[in-house]
């Protein structure tokens, strides 16, 4: 049975994913339509990267300061909650508009910019453990 602290935790992870993933999205888009094509794919998600994780920092500290805080296995669900919930939207996502769909996506991840994506997405999923916000 789910502890109170547990559906709060993944409650957390799945707001915080959603909010992050829609900001992604228009990042994502401007990234792809406009910076791209003018410095490369790697210099793009390089500039991308830090301006994502920012947000997501004030977001999670956002969404963490209306509720109690956390312990420390909390966080942690948080965080995997967060990662799952956007690694499923971004594969829902690859279905309608990557060419090769979800497959090609994570193909990507394999490559220089996509590995420093995913690595992003995993410092992303770190935030509520490392977050002030959420300690108790």
């Amino acid at each position: 049975m789910a502890t109170r602290n547990s559906v709060r935790a993944i409650r957390l992870g799945a707001v915080y994913a959603t909010a992050v993933f829609l900001a992604g999205f228009v990042l994502g888009t401007v990234r792809l339509l406009v910076i791209a094509p003018r410095t490369g794919d790697l210099a793009a998600v390089l500039l991308e990267l830090p301006i994502i994780l920012g947000i997501s920092w004030l977001v999670f500290g956002g969404l963490a300061r209306r509720q109690a805080p956390l312990p420390v296995a909390g966080r942690g669900l948080a965080g995997l909650a967060a990662f799952l919930t956007l690694i499923v939207l971004e594969l829902i996502l690859a279905a309608f508009i990557v060419p090769g769909g979800p497959a090609a996506m994570m193909a990507g991840w394999f490559t220089l910019t996509g590995g420093i994506g995913l690595a992003g997405q995993i410092a992303f999923a770190l935030i509520p453990v490392w977050h002030p916000a959420a300690r108790n």
